[in-house]
């Protein structure tokens, strides 16, 4: 376990498969040598783009267990945790401290709709059980369980919940966390399409879905914001949203797939139920993604790469 910040880009990565069906590590690799050329703050496994509701106990960690050992320290490697019970949440939280994962992400119950007291007592009880650090998946669009203000006051007692995703998709919602808890949680935007205006109010960073494909154009973004070089970053940004906008669609795996594959960076291999894209569907998608790279923006110098070797 490595101690880190929680501020950057950190992507949500894809599962890679083989036409067996197998997990493709070798492709899964590319991806994550092009994340990190591009100069990522960190990874993480397990979520919605991870397609984690179709990949078994088995798969999840030895997932984890080899990106931990490819990455060897260079950056966090984060596990999400969606789990149905809070003992199979408790159990995947050591397994994956056990797994050498720096950090969770942690969803409120899958499937059951928790109310307050329940969804305090199933987060508290992760939060006990490890000395991991934490993020908060706020989703309730996706989710239907939102973690409000209120309960975030209450889970400040927990010292190793460090951060939250915030996709509630109300960009004011991180002024209003803001103005409650100071710099007690770290916030980062969870939306695609929202990224800059989250970024701009005073996210710390950035969960990322296209970085999956477009790895310099995200990492670019974030650092120019950061350094308050606006009309650069939205440049880019507005290049960039016909494509973001692929993350908040129910096939958002298959759309993102598709852009890796655009861009040399992945496989369009998806695990049932999920399928590849067909008809008007595919042509369309495709078309998204093959205007946006028929106009690639040059990236300003310094923008990407090594954080340890540039500077904007």
């Amino acid at each position: 376990m490595i101690n880190f910040d929680w501020k950057g880009v950190l992507p949500a990565v894809t599962t890679k498969f083989t036409d067996n069906d197998e997990l493709d590590f070798d492709s899964f690799d590319i991806n994550l040598n092009a994340q990190l050329d591009a100069g990522v703050d960190g990874f993480i496994l397990g979520g919605s783009l991870g397609e984690a509701s179709v990949l078994s106990d088995a798969e999840k960690f030895e997932l984890l267990a080899h990106t931990v050992a490819f990455v060897d320290q260079k950056v966090p490697v984060i596990l999400n945790i969606a789990e149905q019970t809070t003992k199979a949440a408790v159990l995947y939280a050591q397994k994956a401290l056990d797994n050498g994962a720096d950090g969770l992400m942690l969803l409120p119950p899958m499937r059951y709709n928790s109310e307050e007291r329940e969804t305090l007592a199933y987060i508290g009880a992760v939060a006990k059980s490890t000395p991991l650090p934490i993020m908060i998946y706020n989703n309730p669009i996706d989710y239907k369980v939102e973690v409000t203000l209120n309960m975030f006051e209450q889970l400040a007692a927990y010292d190793n919940i460090k951060a939250v995703k915030e996709s509630t998709r109300d960009v004011s919602n991180i002024t209003r966390m803001f103005n409650r808890f100071g710099d007690r949680f770290k916030i980062f935007t969870g939306v695609d399409p929202l990224a800059m205006e989250s970024l701009v109010m005073g996210a710390d960073g950035w969960v990322a879905g296209l970085v999956d494909a477009f790895p310099r154009e995200t990492v670019a973004i974030y650092r120019l914001i950061k350094a308050k070089r606006y009309d650069e970053a939205l440049a880019i940004y507005r290049w960039f949203l016909p494509v973001l906008e692929l993350d908040i669609h129910p096939k958002l795996v298959q759309y993102i797939k598709l852009a890796e594959v655009a861009t040399g960076i992945g496989t369009e291999n998806v695990r049932a139920p999920r399928l590849p894209l067909i008809g008007e569907e595919r042509i369309k998608v495709q078309k998204i993604i093959n205007d946006a790279l028929a106009v690639r923006p040059v990236l300003p110098a310094g923008s990407w790469g090594n954080v340890n070797k540039v500077a904007i």
